[in-house]
């Protein structure tokens, strides 16, 4: 799509991966496609077919409906690069490595307040979006959006609290 705002690369548990290449992500009703950039906290998400590529839209579900993933951080990427510190905007893309040093730190910090329970001792996983080189130089994209995620089933509620 042209002038389309492109973002973002998931990291995603293999089976999660696999059990999103296996469902597809158009089957269920009260389905919305949306803009990656418009995702809210507590929005409930299929994860895309191919999450090797940038993407810049995804299907929200309401989170009683079968789902992969439920949005729940966002975290902007410090100014300071490490060496050094430059205004968000004349900031260099700082490279997928620290893309996902940063998202590793922050989406685990974010994790308990959420769900409810430190991640290593939930049933559940987190996952995030990061910017892409384009999305880092033509949109200014500096933000890390955590999800809560499973590996071999679908979630079928909201997460939020529920100490999973």
């Amino acid at each position: 799509m042209p002038g389309a705002r492109a973002r973002r690369f998931w990291r995603l548990p293999p089976a999660l991966l696999i059990l999103a290449l296996a469902t597809g992500c158009s089957v269920f009703d009260g389905t919305d496609t949306v803009s990656v950039f418009d995702l809210s906290t507590g929005d409930c998400v299929l994860a895309p077919e191919d999450v090797t590529v940038e993407i810049s839209e995804v299907t929200v579900v309401p989170c009683e409906e079968p789902h992969h993933l439920e949005a729940y951080a966002l975290a902007e990427f410090p100014q300071s690069t490490g060496q050094s510190t430059t205004s968000a905007a004349g900031s260099s893309f700082p490279g997928d490595a620290a893309l996902k040093d940063f998202a590793d730190g922050a989406c685990a910090e974010e994790f308990a307040d959420y769900v409810g329970i430190d991640y290593r001792d939930s049933e559940l996983w987190f996952t995030y979006l990061v910017p892409s080189a384009r999305s880092w130089q033509a949109e200014d994209d500096r933000s890390v959006l955590c999800f809560v995620t499973t590996t071999g089933e679908e979630l079928t509620q909201s997460v939020a609290g529920t100490g999973w």
